[in-house]
C-alpha cells in the first residue's frame, strides 16, 4: 500500500509542477512574440520545435517503432491543439479563449468517463470540477468582451484535443514529449511560415526563446505525462488549471498587475478546489473504486 500512495504521490507532485510550469508560459510566450515580432501561430510552432529539440537532447534516444502510432497522435493532438486555440484567440479573446478549453477539458473527462464506466463520478470529483470552473470564471471573466460563436466552438475543439491527449498514460513521457512536440511542431510550420518565422540573432530573444521551448514545454509536458501514470485523468485535466492561476500571480508580482476582488475570490475558489481533487482523486480503476488499490496496468485510462 506505501509503494502505490508513493506513486501516486509523485504523480500527484508532476501533475502540480506541469500546471506551475505551463503557467510561465504565457509571459514567456508573449514576450518572445513581442521580442521578434512573432505571430501567435509561429510562436506556437517555436514553442514545440524547441521543446522537441530540447526533450531529444536529453533523451538522447529515438522512438522504438512500437510507440511510432502513439507519439504520431500526441503529435497531431499537440499541433490540433494549438492551432484551434490561437485561432479561437484572434477570433475572440484571450481570457475567454483560454477560460473554455481550460474549463471545457476537465467537464469532458468527467461525462466521458462517467459513460464510459456506467458510474456517476464521485461527489468529492464533482465538487472539485465545478468549484474551479467557477473560479475559473471569477479569475478570467471579462463581461464586456464580446465573443463570436466560432471562437467559442474553436475553443472547445482545442478543449476537446487536449481532453484526449489526456484520456491515455504513456510508457515513456520524455520520448513521447520529444518526438510528439517535434511532430506537432513541423505539422505547423508550413502555416507558420507564411506568417514569418524569422527570429532575431539576438540574446535577449534567443534566451528567452529556449527558456519558452524547455521549461514550460518539454520539462512540462514530460512532467504532465509522468504525472497521468498513476493519476485520473480527470485530474490530469483539473492540473491543467494551475496554468491560468500561476500566470496570473506571476502577473500581479512581476508586471504589477492589479485583480479585482472578484479575481482574487476567484484565484481562492480555484486553489481551494484543486486542493479538494488532489485530496479526493477519482479512483483510477474499478478495483481502486472497490478497495482503495490502483494499478500500473490501468492507471489513467478512462
Amino acid at each position: 500500500m506505501s509503494v502505490v500512495l508513493s506513486e501516486r504521490a509523485r504523480g500527484s507532485v508532476a501533475l502540480v509542477v506541469a500546471g506551475v510550469l505551463w503557467g510561465t508560459g504565457g509571459l514567456a510566450g508573449s514576450l518572445l512574440g513581442q521580442l521578434a515580432g512573432l505571430h501567435p501561430l509561429a510562436v506556437a510552432a517555436y514553442r514545440l520545435l524547441l521543446g522537441g529539440a530540447a526533450a531529444i537532447a536529453v533523451s538522447g534516444k529515438g522512438v522504438p517503432r512500437a510507440r511510432i502510432g502513439r507519439v504520431l497522435v500526441v503529435g497531431v493532438l499537440f499541433a490540433f491543439f494549438q492551432t484551434t486555440y490561437f485561432a479561437a484567440v484572434a477570433l475572440g479573446s484571450v481570457a475567454t479563449a483560454t477560460m473554455t478549453t481550460i474549463g471545457a477539458a476537465p467537464v469532458m473527462l468527467t461525462v466521458a468517463t462517467a459513460v464510459r464506466k456506467r458510474r456517476a463520478p464521485r461527489s468529492w470529483t464533482l465538487l472539485s470540477v465545478v468549484g474551479s470552473l467557477a473560479g475559473l470564471v471569477l479569475l478570467s471573466w471579462t463581461p464586456h468582451v464580446e465573443t463570436s460563436k466560432t471562437a467559442i466552438v474553436l475553443a472547445l475543439a482545442a478543449a476537446a484535443g487536449f481532453a484526449i491527449l489526456t484520456t491515455r498514460p504513456v510508457d515513456d513521457p520524455l520520448a513521447t514529449t520529444a518526438y510528439g512536440c517535434l511532430t506537432g511542431g513541423l505539422l505547423l510550420t508550413p502555416a507558420a511560415l507564411t506568417l514569418g518565422l524569422g527570429l532575431p540573432a539576438r540574446p535577449d530573444v534567443l534566451l528567452v526563446a529556449v527558456y519558452f521551448g524547455v521549461v514550460p514545454t518539454a520539462l512540462a509536458y514530460a512532467a504532465y505525462f509522468k504525472g497521468l501514470t498513476t493519476a485520473h485523468p480527470v485530474l490530469g485535466a483539473l492540473s491543467a488549471l494551475l496554468e491560468p492561476l500561476t500566470a496570473t500571480i506571476l502577473s500581479v508580482a512581476f508586471l504589477h498587475e492589479h485583480l479585482s476582488p472578484q479575481a482574487w475570490g476567484g484565484a481562492a475558489l480555484l486553489t481551494a478546489a484543486l486542493a479538494v481533487g488532489y485530496w479526493r482523486p477519482e479512483p483510477t480503476s474499478g478495483r481502486a473504486a472497490a478497495d482503495g488499490r490502483g494499478s500500473r496496468t490501468d492507471a489513467g485510462r478512462p
